[in-house]
């Protein structure tokens, strides 16, 4: 078994009985062909869990810094990260990202670039709009909702493709392809939220 299977394993054994998570959509994931993962982000815990659940392996971006320690960089490599420069376009990584999914892969984004300390989407930047409309990937937006405690539940929702082939026709900027993306997160979260709404009542 590879270190990503390895890895993959362990967290979802941790995800499944420490975090009780719950995990809704993956049928909405195809399962061959480049596919662009959309996810808010609470936690340094979100990369592993959306790729917990999930058959295909994941391909994700992490901040430069931490690749700067060999150790650290290997392991990362070998759980399909790839650098990127934080603060600025950093066409590399861009140009990487777009040869993955060419390439058929499942590439996770989180958008808005850091974790939210409230909770509640932010603005994303515009690199997953980029991408979005420079590939043919189908873009699936995630959702991460609840606290990362253990024992306390955490949901992760696929919801279905967005379609973005207007966009695309009408060479929309990456801006407001961003934002698309975004309004399909928040539009997650605030169906699942009053699914729990009305379970209570």
């Amino acid at each position: 078994m590879s270190i990503y299977g390895i890895g993959k394993m362990i967290c979802r054994l941790y995800f499944t009985f420490v975090i009780r998570a719950e995990v809704i959509g993956r049928e909405n994931i195809p399962k061959e062909g480049p596919v662009l993962l959309c996810s808010n982000h609470i936690s340094n815990y979100d990369p592993p869990l959306v790729g917990s659940f999930i058959k295909r392996k994941l391909n994700f971006m992490a901040k430069q810094e931490l690749f700067e320690k060999k150790l650290i960089g290997s392991l990362l490599n070998a759980l399909g990260a790839f650098p990127v420069k934080r603060g600025a376009g950093d066409r590399q990584a861009l140009k990487k990202g777009l040869s993955m999914l060419k390439e058929g892969k499942v590439l996770c984004l989180f958008p808005e670039g850091t974790r939210s300390k409230t909770g509640e989407v932010g603005k994303g930047l515009s690199g997953s709009g980029f991408f979005a409309l420079k590939s043919e990937a189908v873009i699936v937006p995630v959702a991460v909702i609840g606290k990362y405690k253990p024992f306390h539940k955490v949901t992760i929702v696929y919801g279905k493709p967005l379609d973005f082939q207007k966009l695309r026709d009408q060479k929309t900027n990456a801006a407001d392809a961003t934002e698309e993306i975004m309004d399909g997160i928040r539009a997650l979260i605030d169906e699942h939220r009053k699914r729990e709404k009305a379970n209570e009542s």
